[in-house]
């Protein structure tokens, strides 16, 4: 099954920058389409290869603050071409 994730990493710390910058590039050295925008990261593929590696690179990233918060929808389809039709 083919899944859609927008993901939003908040590190609650002076440092923050670093952290969502090393989690995206993660996200970007994956076999999985991602696409970025201002306010989010986007990732898409199928769900049983995506997930597991999103729980690593979520853990990973936890581990390496204090305190963290992420934010993630999950779409069951791949919308990774979507253009607006309006």
């Amino acid at each position: 099954m083919e899944i859609s994730v927008d993901l939003t990493l908040s590190p609650l710390q002076d440092d923050y920058e670093k952290h969502v910058i090393n989690f995206i590039k993660a996200l970007r050295n994956s076999p999985f389409k991602v696409l970025e925008n201002p306010l989010s990261t986007q990732i898409f593929g199928d769900y049983d290869t995506l997930m597991p590696f999103l729980n690593k690179e979520i853990k990973r990233s936890f581990e390496e603050v204090g305190i963290s918060v992420l934010t993630m929808k999950v779409v069951k389809t791949n919308r990774s071409d979507y253009e607006p039709h309006f």
